[in-house]
């Protein structure tokens, strides 16, 4: 994954969240995301999917400055930019 450090990511994890933002580090536990968007599906009544097109079509919506995300509970990492709009 460190050909994605400096990008803007989109991070799906097992719970029913999602993080997008900047990937600033991959260390051995835990991804680093800069000025990320935390958001709980469980708040919303739009899917994962919708959420992150959305994203990608309007931009990040950070909420965060700093997140660490568990490497243990991510499913698949890709570039925003990759996201089909």
């Amino acid at each position: 994954m460190d050909d994605l450090v400096g990008k803007p990511v989109v991070v799906d994890v097992i719970a029913p969240y999602v993080y997008l933002g900047k990937l600033m580090e991959v260390r051995d536990k835990t991804l680093v995301l800069k000025n990320a968007d935390v958001h709980d599906l469980r708040d919303s009544t739009t899917t994962r999917e919708v959420y992150v097109r959305e994203a990608r079509v309007h931009g990040l919506q950070s909420n965060r400055k700093l997140v660490y995300v568990r490497l243990d509970q991510v499913v698949s990492v890709s570039v925003l930019d990759d996201v089909i709009p």
